[in-house]
């Protein structure tokens, strides 16, 4: 409660939307990653097109979370920080900024290789996108790569992620974890 000498507290948890946000974009982009190692390996063949169809559908999905994801964050006060030594915070921010960076990174440049490698995107098979760069095979050539490199570079956040959390919970048991699980009692809703 906020009073006329003191300043608004920070929530306990995260919203009810920057928690749904959360793990929509983590199942979206492990799963977009699988799917792009599995895929990557296969054939010329019809599972395979679909596959990169689906894949495709996942990054611009996730492209569009990400964008609500941030609009959300930098609408609504999150939780106050839990209490960790000064390197540690400077990491856990660190990560967070690159993985926010990654979130639109990673899709906008398979959106540019795919549109200069003149393979459209129509998402969900029904709205087709329009291309991102101009069709240039050169130029799908040197993109391609950046494609890989900034998702292999956002699985190694998202693991450096996930254990700096699972340290908070089974070592420093801070409940710090807790701030972006569904339920409990604490915390806004919406």
């Amino acid at each position: 409660m906020t009073t006329a000498t003191s300043l608004p507290t920070s929530p306990a948890r995260y919203t009810g939307v920057a928690i749904a946000l959360h793990w929509l974009l983590a199942l979206g982009i492990v799963g977009a990653f699988g799917v792009g190692l599995y895929m990557h390996e296969l054939p010329v063949s019809p599972t395979r097109l679909k596959l990169y169809n689906w894949h495709k559908w996942a990054g611009v999905t996730i492209l569009a979370l990400s964008a609500l994801r941030l609009l959300w964050r930098l609408t609504h006060r999150p939780p106050a920080d839990v209490p960790m030594p000064g390197w540690q915070a400077t990491v856990a921010h660190a990560t967070h900024i690159g993985l926010y960076f990654l979130f639109f990174a990673v899709p906008l440049v398979g959106w540019a290789y795919s549109s200069a490698a003149g393979y459209p995107i129509v998402w969900f098979g029904v709205l087709p996108l329009p291309d991102f760069v101009p069709v240039d095979k050169a130029l799908a050539e040197a993109i391609k790569p950046w494609h890989e490199r900034t998702a292999w570079l956002m699985a190694l956040l998202v693991a450096l992620h996930v254990a700096g959390a699972l340290k908070h919970h089974f070592v420093d048991r801070d409940g710090l974890i807790d701030r972006m699980r569904f339920g409990g009692t604490s915390g806004g809703r919406g």
